[in-house]
């Protein structure tokens, strides 16, 4: 596979160094990404540049996937229109942790080009501070470090020397890994470009070696909202942060003119496979031929094939027919995910057990419609679903209604769900 050609037609390159497809054609060649442990699990934001790692390492090159438990303890500015919340090395060390985790669900850990994973705290816990700026700081230039697109659009808000001195250590981690681990290639999106390239000047100046940069695109939608968040904010890889319902519906939802992006990006699907989707697409738009072949290769990559699976499952609670028994199959937390925001009432277990009458149940006990007169006209119209089954009025809600002994799901009409919590 020709790596560079692969991304290109899959829009995954903005720019790179020249003299890069040069180097690749002579053989294998080492290549990272960095990660810095803002957070206890990466996002799909992230899954752009672990993509690329993907992609290097099956056109058949090294990779190395760097966790930033130094570059951590400072903050990228990049992108960021005001500093980063600094965070102490206990919760540092828990994030690292788990990336390190979730990386190893992507990238082979063996064979002939196995990747790795690496911290650079590990060559930054000993380095003193004034080694640092002796040894380092001294090549790269305050001039050359200020024409970065990431500290121009800072200086007139303000900016830490904290923050400012980022990409000399991020280029720090490059020149190491390049003198260490003959690494030669860094990835990134392209606003890391300046950090990036600071880098490969290092390695020139000190070191006197030749290395290169390549940078993807930032992903935007096409509505201008902003790729991977949702109303809950970040869609992350942790299930426990974003169910697999949430993950899977996320890439449902895309919009048409977005999916043939996504799907090139965060698949690994060929070109001829995309393309045939894409004109069956075409062809029958509502059927979200895309938007379903990207949504189940994600979500199962990602999780697993039971989690896409569940998260199916679950999406037919609301877009499909179900059964109680279907419903009680899911895993409570996927079942509680997806009618988070529902409105909701507590009843006792007792009450239930003890038997209430439909109308009884949906006015005066649950309060999901104003009135008994409201109950009885809506009972009438055959809108009333109680587990996704129909109810009519001479109904008594019952303990054997309780979907895992907790709850009961009603619903008026298709989209109108209320759920019922018992203790």
């Amino acid at each position: 596979m020709d790596f560079i050609n692969e991304l290109r037609w899959r829009g995954m390159l903005h720019d790179m160094t020249p003299g890069l497809e040069e180097l690749l054609s002579k053989g294998n060649v080492t290549g990272y990404v960095g990660f810095d442990p803002t957070a206890d699990s990466l996002h799909i934001g992230n899954l752009v540049p672990v993509m690329m790692l993907v992609h290097w390492q099956r056109g058949g090159h090294n990779p190395i996937a760097l966790v930033g438990g130094a570059t951590g303890m400072v903050g990228d500015p990049s992108g960021k229109s005001a500093e980063r919340q600094l965070l102490d090395v206990d919760q540092i060390h828990h994030n690292l942790a788990c990336q390190k985790a979730q990386l190893e669900q992507f990238l082979a850990f063996d064979g002939d080009h196995a990747a790795r994973v690496v911290n650079n705290a590990d060559w930054f816990k000993e380095f003193k501070f004034l080694d640092f700026i002796r040894d380092v700081g001294k090549h790269i230039t305050v001039n050359y470090m200020t024409s970065k697109d990431s500290v121009k659009k800072r200086l007139e808000s303000g900016m830490s020397f904290t923050e400012f001195s980022y990409q000399l250590v991020q280029g720090y981690d490059f020149f190491h890994l390049w003198k260490n681990h003959n690494c030669q290639v860094q990835f990134g999106g392209s606003d890391q470009w300046g950090n990036i390239t600071t880098g490969t000047e290092m390695i020139r100046r000190m070191g006197g070696g030749h290395a290169f940069a390549v940078t993807a695109p930032l992903i935007t939608k096409a509505d201008g909202s902003k790729f991977g968040k949702s109303e809950g904010g970040n869609i992350w890889i942790d299930k426990a942060k974003t169910s697999a319902y949430k993950f899977y519906q996320y890439w449902i939802n895309a919009a048409d003119e977005d999916v043939s992006k996504y799907i090139r990006i965060f698949t690994l699907k060929s070109q001829e496979e995309i393309e045939v989707l894409e004109a069956q697409h075409a062809a029958d738009p509502g059927q979200r031929i895309l938007q379903k072949a990207l949504a189940e290769d994600i979500t199962a990559r990602v999780h697993s094939e039971a989690d896409l699976a569940t998260a199916i499952a679950a999406s037919q609670l609301l877009f499909g027919k179900s059964s109680k028994e279907s419903i009680e199959a899911l895993p409570e937390s996927e079942f509680l995910s997806v009618f988070e925001g529902v409105p909701q009432a507590q009843l006792s277990t007792a009450q239930i057990e003890s038997g209430i009458p439909v109308i009884d149940f949906l006015s005066e006990f649950t309060g999901f419609l104003s009135s008994k007169g409201e109950a009885r006209r809506a009972l009438k119209e055959n809108s009333i679903s109680i587990n996704k089954v129909k109810v009519s009025e001479d109904t008594i809600v019952s303990g054997e209604d309780l979907i895992s002994g907790r709850h009961i799901l009603v619903q008026r009409g298709k989209k109108n769900y209320f759920l019922v919590q018992c203790d």
